[in-house]
Formats: structure tokens, sequence, C-alpha cells
């Protein structure tokens, strides 16, 4: 089975509710709305991961954060549920191509492929005083 994943930032704090007066609570309750929203949208709650970020500390420095993210999934709709793939042997053959009818039109042919320029129209360098320039040199008149 296919599925398509959903991943959300953990809660950081609670959530204040009536009757909710602890913050292990009121987490609790924070973590509990995400995931009721979440399974209303028909998204099934797979497990949080705490996975490394890095960000930028001052003008150059970077530092190492942690962020706690959510997984949900839940199957394609393309991908029928339970549904077990058919044998090869048990599929419809493909149906025949038409044949071509005699009036249809010529097909242009195609544009010619771009000639890639010989060795003698590229930039040449002379010799060692130019130090590894590649601008062709100036003529004079």
């Amino acid at each position: 089975m296919t599925y398509e994943y959903a991943v959300v930032p953990a809660p950081k704090k609670g959530l204040k509710a009536r009757g909710v007066k602890s913050t292990e609570d009121r987490f609790a309750y924070a973590l509990q709305t995400i995931m009721n929203e979440y399974g209303a949208e028909g998204w099934e709650y797979v497990r949080t991961d705490t996975l490394p970020s890095e960000e930028r500390s001052g003008l150059t420095g970077r530092t190492t954060v942690f962020q706690n993210m959510m997984v949900f999934r839940k199957p394609l709709a393309a991908a029928a549920p339970d549904a077990e793939p058919k044998p090869a042997a048990l599929l419809a053959p493909p149906e025949p191509t038409p044949p071509t009818s005699p009036a249809a039109p010529d097909v242009a042919p195609a544009p010619p492929a771009v000639p890639t320029p010989a060795p003698d129209h590229m930039m040449k360098v002379d010799g060692a005083a130019d130090q590894g320039r590649t601008e062709p040199p100036l003529k004079s008149d």
C-alpha cells in the first residue's frame, strides 16, 4: 500500500482549556488537539521524531538545534485499500493500434542537429605570456 505523509512540528507548549490545569495536562491536550485534527481528515498518527536542524548563530556561526516533528500518514486515493496486485497473466492484453490511413499528411523531418564547432573555431591561448588567459588576441588594422 502506498501512503502520503504529513510532518508537522510538535507543540512546544501546552494549550489552555477548561479543567486542564497542570503543565503536563496542557501539553498532553495540545498533542491531543493536533492528533484529533489530523485524524478527522483521515490521517493516521505514526510517530514523533527528534531531528537535527542547522541554524545560523550570529553573523557567521552555525549551531545545531533539535526539532520535534509529528509524522502522520494516510493511504493515497489512487491506491485501493488492501488491494492485491494482479498477476500479469490475468491482465487484459493491450488493444492493437489502428492502422494509419494513407491520406494522412506526411510528417516533416526533424531539423538537423546543431553541429559542434571544430577545434579551430575555439579560443586559443598564445604562449606562456598570457598566463592562462583565454581571450582571443586583438587584431590590429
